[in-house]
């Protein structure tokens, strides 16, 4: 091997990015695999650990290496050398011991040459896949850029860093462009091996894709000082995020938005238009559930801290607003707090409360009504029979012993919504 492959061999470790004393230690074994076909060298354990090969680094000097056992009588040349001629090196050697010899490069056919090639590309494919297996099992959790290349039915591989990653179907978003060399950044979702390569797994659709795009745009969550404390997705149509403050001089919502919007747009536009409601975490659940129902404005919550269950009640012309489309904003509201929401507007709630307090009333015969006299004069006071009933008298007697009552206006900034 002369000096010239040596230099291409380092070349090519460093475009491959592997350590190049990985591939020397390749050839070297591939040398003696070579050996081993060419001459028929049975291919068991002790003759395996008497065949080794040595490259020099620098000049690329190759020399090949087999200990013969020393026998009475010879019955294969390869591998053995008998008593007499052991003794013309040495008049020591007795029978069983090794004698070291250089097989000459010369003496390789092409077959070995060949088989010598394929034990090196195998090496690299191996190291290949160790590096990439380590190098992304280091990124599993975390955001990477990567590039469209192809689509195989719903699948759509990416490149990332030089490797090829895959896009399930069932991890992609309907919002998103996945035509040829489109770049736009991708969740890690997992690294295993599968038939004997790597296999990359990436998502658009993860949570975890908004909380690193966070991270990633917005310094103060980077550094701590604000913190996610949690996240609901329905990934292409909306997302909501809770975040609170570890410095009472940093607004959160203000640190997630940006001045002029500028950072949440930025996530926005990499999510194709999503929409993001970020939401003032706070330790009073009724507060953080009108806040998680932003933005729409929130007249009251009810607790059953028991079920885990709020009754929320809010303006009748925020009551669509409130439950979202198709139920989307209710939805991801409780998701987000981890507390079943059932929402009513104020004529729903007003209703449903004078069901209530009427099951209360029984109906007897007039003449029951009647109060005995007592020998005072009675006192009547007329009343307009079509007058409405006031009813809010009522209410406190009327709710579960259970159940605490919490206001909160979020008009005073109880979430913010970008769209």
């Amino acid at each position: 091997m002369s000096r010239e492959i040596v230099m291409a061999v380092k070349a090519l470790a460093k475009e491959r990015k592997i350590d190049p004393e990985i591939l020397f230690t390749a050839i070297e074994e591939g040398l003696v695999s070579a050996y081993r076909r060419e001459f028929d060298v049975k291919s068991t354990e002790n003759i395996r650990e008497r065949i080794f090969a040595e490259i020099d680094r620098e000049t690329g000097e190759m020399r090949v290496f087999f200990n013969k056992e020393v026998v009475e009588v010879v019955t294969d040349e390869h591998t053995q050398i008998s008593l007499a001629e052991a003794r013309e090196y040495d008049e020591e050697f007795e029978v069983g011991e090794l004698i070291e010899f250089e097989v000459s490069p010369q003496d390789f056919g092409r077959l070995a040459a060949q088989t010598a090639r394929s034990v090196i590309t195998h090496k690299l494919n191996e190291a290949e896949s160790k590096r990439v297996f380590e190098e992304f099992s280091q990124l599993v959790n975390t955001v990477v850029t990567g590039t469209v290349k192809r689509r195989e039915r719903r699948d759509v591989y990416v490149e990332v860093n030089g490797v090829e990653a895959l896009l399930r179907g069932s991890e992609q978003v309907r919002n998103d462009n996945y035509n040829f060399n489109v770049r736009m950044r991708f969740f890690v979702l997992n690294v295993s091996e599968h038939r004997g390569r790597p296999l990359i797994e990436l998502s658009r659709k993860s949570p975890g894709l908004v909380i690193h795009l966070f991270q990633q745009e917005v310094p103060e969550i980077a550094s701590g000082v604000v913190q996610i404390t949690g996240i609901a997705r329905e990934a292409g149509m909306r997302t909501k995020m809770s975040v609170i403050s570890n410095d009472e001089n940093v607004d959160p919502l203000g640190a997630c938005v940006g001045q002029r919007g500028m950072r949440v747009q930025a996530i926005i536009e990499e999510l194709r238009g999503e929409k993001i409601d970020i939401i003032n975490w706070h330790p009073d659940v009724a507060l953080f559930i009108s806040n998680a129902l932003s933005p729409a404005r929130v007249r009251r919550v009810d607790l059953n801290p028991e079920a885990m269950a709020a009754r929320v009640i809010v303006p009748d012309d925020q009551l669509s607003l409130a439950i979202g489309r198709e139920g989307q904003n209710a939805r991801l509201a409780a998701r987000l707090t981890g507390w079943k929401i059932d929402i009513k507007s104020d004529t729903q709630f007003n209703q449903s409360l004078q069901e209530e307090i009427m099951e209360h009333f029984v109906i007897t015969p007039e003449e029951d009504l009647e109060p005995e006299s007592d020998g005072l004069a009675d006192e009547t006071v007329a009343e307009d029979p079509d007058a409405p009933i006031d009813f809010s008298e009522y209410l406190s007697s009327f709710m579960q012993p259970d159940v605490g009552d919490r206001y909160q206006d979020i008009e005073h900034g109880g979430g913010k919504t970008e769209e």
